[in-house]
């Protein structure tokens, strides 16, 4: 199966998964105690939540990593929204390959369908509205290339990926620099293109405009603030509500006019769903 997430390297990963349950020993010596090496289990994976699915891929290849021959049949397709009781995917293959790569093929499915199932809760509370949900860097360290493609897959869009593809000046850059358009102009003479600019109050902006930031990220401020930020810019940025942000409240931010809305808890917080693999024996 082709999949593919830019940066992220796919078979590292399952491997160095699998090596950390493995542990120094290299063994799973519940399944080479118990299950003969050369018996054979069918199995499917299901979840027991409605989901919106996302790592079905990733499985497959933990299962394949140790039985390459392994055969697997996708039931379900990225990003799809789908009912308790759903089967997601039939696998048949030695039983110790699976039974050794279940729980992290589990592991991984349940927490980044978990952020896609969150994700689209929060996209779907703002449509019609013509605003953008975005994500944050308030990822997993190590995680963060699976936990944005999830939120992909729930439908938002990623901000910056790292502190490398944008400059973000929040209030502590600001604090250090000493102001709000000392610290934008700085990021403009070194040649950065794509800056962020925080403001927590309408006074931050126009010195933030006239530096030269291209994106406000409009933080913590109440709907009727965001409002009147969103009025004062007039188009000339992106703008973009932060901070707080809750399924109860994100519409009305999203009508106040703001380009994006970003949040921090759909990989910071969202719930693992419940999805299992069930065997019987071929």
């Amino acid at each position: 199966m082709a999949f593919h997430i830019p940066q992220f390297d796919l078979a590292a990963f399952v491997q160095a998964t699998l090596s950390e349950d493995l542990g120094p020993t290299g063994r799973d010596v519940t399944s080479e105690s118990v299950i003969p090496a050369d018996v054979r289990f069918d199995g499917v994976m299901d979840s027991r939540d409605a989901i919106i699915l996302a790592g079905l891929p990733i499985a497959v290849a933990f299962f394949q990593m140790l039985d390459p021959v392994m055969e697997i049949e996708i039931l379900v397709s990225e990003g799809q929204q789908v009912p308790a009781g759903t089967d997601l995917m039939r696998l048949k293959g030695k039983a110790r390959a699976l039974l050794t790569a279940e729980r992290s093929a589990l592991n991984t499915v349940q927490h980044l369908s978990g952020i896609a199932t969150m994700t689209r809760q929060y996209v779907d509370a703002i449509s019609g509205t013509g605003c953008i949900l975005l994500d944050t860097r308030k990822t997993i360290p190590g995680l963060r290339l699976l936990e944005k493609y999830a939120t992909r897959m729930g439908g938002a869009t990623n901000h910056r990926m790292g502190l490398w593809d944008a400059a973000m000046i929040k209030d502590n850059h600001v604090a250090v620099a000493g102001g709000v358009a000392e610290a934008v102009s700085r990021a403009r003479n070194a040649g950065v293109e794509r800056i962020i600019l925080e403001v927590d109050s309408i006074a931050q902006i126009e010195p933030g405009l006239a530096a030269g930031a291209s994106h406000l990220l409009l933080d913590n401020m109440d709907v009727d603030t965001l409002r009147a930020a969103v009025a004062l810019v007039a188009g000339r940025v992106p703008t973009e509500a932060s901070g707080g942000v809750t399924l109860e409240t994100i519409r009305a931010k999203a009508e106040t006019g703001v380009t994006y809305i970003s949040v921090g808890r759909l990989t910071q917080s969202a719930p693992a769903v419940d999805i299992g693999l069930d065997f019987a024996q071929a």
